[in-house]
C-alpha cells in the first residue's frame, strides 16, 4: 500500500470533475433552452445557425417592406379613385355642353365647373404623398432621366415618359422634324437615325400630339419627349441625345439577399398625360392654368373623346397598381412560409430537447453524487496503513 500518491482518489476526482462539468452543461442548456450556448458546443452548427438567423431577420424586414409597398399602392389607388370619379363628372358635363340645346351662358357655367375639376385633379396628383414622398407626380416613373440633349439648341427637350421596355442607355437622333401637312393639317414627324438606328428598335416610329413626340415600336417600346418649349410646328431638332441610363422605378427590397427586389413603376398623373390640356384659363389667384375646353359645342364634342381616353388611362394605371398589389400580397405569403420553414430549421439546430436533456442532467447528477461518495471512500484508504504500524 502506498500513501504518498492516492491514485484511486485521483481517478475518482477526475471522474467527479467530468460529471460535475456535465451537470453544469445540462443546467446551462436547461436554463437557456439552447443546445448551442457557445462556439465550442458545435462550431459548424453555430456557423450555420447564425447564417440562418441573419436570413430570418432579413425575411422579417422584407415582409415589412412588402407591407409598406401595399400601403403605398393603396394610397395611390385611393387618390386615383377620386380622380376617376371627377373624370366621370367631367364626362357628364362635356356631354351636356355638347348638346345643342345649351346656350353659351350655360356652357360658361359648365366650363367653370370643369375648370375646378381639372384644378382639383392637378392638386390631388401633386399632393398625394406617402412618408413625405409624392406618388403621382412621376417621381417613381422618370427618376434618373436628365435633360435630353448636349446641344444648346435642344436644351428644352427632355424625356417625358417611358415604358418598361426602354433599356438603360443613351439613345441618339440625328435629326427630328415636325411639320404640318398642308392638305390635311395633320402633324407629320420625320426622324433620321444613324447606321446603328440610334440604339432604338429597328421598327421605331414617331408621332406628335399636344406638344409631345411619342416614339413607339412593336415590342412595346415607348418613349415620350416633351417639346413644348420648341414652339409650334414646323421645327427641327438636331443631334438629340436621350440619356436613359438612370431610369428606374420605386424599388422594394422584398427578399433577405441582394438583388431580391420588386420595382413598382407609378406613371405620372397629370392633365397632359390624360390629354386634357386644351385651354388656358386663369384661376382664382390670376395664374394661368390648363383646363379642358367645353366652351363650345365642337370643343365639348372633342372633350368627350379626350375624357374617354383619360378614363382608360386612369383605369389602366389602377389595373397595373392592382397587379402590383396582388404580387406583393403573394410575396408576403411566400415570405411568411419561408420564415416558418427556416425558423423550424434554426430551432432544430439551436434549441435543446428538454426531455432528453433532463434525462442527461439526472444521469450526470446521480453520477456526481456517486463520485462524491466514492471520493470520500478513496480518501479513507491511506488511513488503513495505520493498522500495519500498530
Amino acid at each position: 500500500m502506498r500513501i504518498n500518491y492516492n491514485v484511486a482518489a485521483m481517478i475518482t476526482n477526475n471522474n467527479l470533475a467530468n460529471n460535475d462539468s456535465a451537470v453544469a452543461k445540462s443546467l446551462q442548456r436547461l436554463s437557456s433552452g439552447l443546445k448551442i450556448n457557445s462556439a465550442k458546443d458545435n462550431p459548424a452548427g453555430l456557423a450555420m445557425a447564425k447564417r440562418m438567423n441573419a436570413q430570418l431577420m432579413g425575411l422579417s424586414m422584407a415582409n415589412q417592406n412588402a407591407s409598406d409597398g401595399v400601403s403605398i399602392i393603396e394610397t395611390a389607388d385611393g387618390a386615383m379613385s377620386e380622380i376617376s370619379e371627377m373624370l366621370q363628372r367631367m364626362n357628364e358635363l362635356a356631354m351636356k355642353a355638347a348638346n345643342g340645346v345649351e346656350s353659351d351662358s350655360d356652357r360658361e357655367v359648365i366650363q367653370d365647373e370643369v375648370k375646378q375639376l381639372t384644378a382639383e385633379i392637378t392638386r390631388v396628383a401633386d399632393s398625394t404623398e406617402f412618408n413625405g414622398q409624392r406618388l403621382l407626380n412621376g417621381e417613381f416613373s422618370l427618376k434618373g432621366y436628365v435633360d435630353a440633349s448636349t446641344a444648346t439648341a435642344n436644351i428644352n427637350v427632355k424625356v417625358y415618359s417611358y415604358s418598361s421596355e426602354v433599356e438603360k442607355k443613351v439613345y441618339e437622333i440625328d435629326e427630328l422634324k415636325v411639320n404640318t401637312d398642308p392638305v390635311t393639317g395633320e402633324y407629320k414627324v420625320e426622324m433620321t437615325l444613324d447606321a446603328n438606328n440610334g440604339g432604338f428598335p429597328k421598327d421605331v416610329t414617331a408621332s406628335f400630339k399636344d406638344n409631345l413626340v411619342t416614339l413607339k415600336a412593336v415590342n412595346g417600346f415607348e418613349m415620350t419627349l416633351d417639346v413644348s418649349k420648341c414652339g409650334n410646328p414646323p421645327f427641327t431638332i438636331e443631334n438629340l441625345k436621350l440619356d436613359a441610363t438612370g431610369i428606374g422605378a420605386m424599388r422594394l427590397q422584398v427578399g433577405a439577399n441582394e438583388g431580391q427586389v420588386l420595382e413598382i413603376n407609378i406613371p405620372k398623373i397629370s392633365l397632359r398625360e390624360m390629354g386634357l390640356e386644351t385651354k388656358f384659363v386663369k384661376n382664382e389667384n390670376g395664374q394661368e392654368i390648363w383646363t379642358l375646353d367645353v366652351s363650345t359645342e365642337d370643343a365639348a364634342t372633342e372633350a368627350i373623346d379626350r375624357i374617354e381616353g383619360a378614363i382608360h388611362f386612369i383605369s389602366g394605371v389602377r389595373g397595373q397598381l392592382g397587379a402590383y398589389q396582388n404580387r406583393l400580397e403573394s410575396t408576403i405569403n411566400s415570405l411568411d412560409i419561408t420564415s416558418e420553414n427556416m425558423t423550424g430549421a434554426y430551432s432544430r439546430i439551436m434549441d435543446v430537447d428538454m426531455a432528453e436533456e433532463m434525462t442527461n442532467y439526472t444521469t450526470a447528477q446521480v453520477m456526481t453524487q456517486a463520485a462524491t461518495s466514492m471520493l470520500a471512500q478513496a480518501n479513507e484508504r491511506p488511513s488503513q496503513v495505520l493498522q500495519l504500524l500498530q
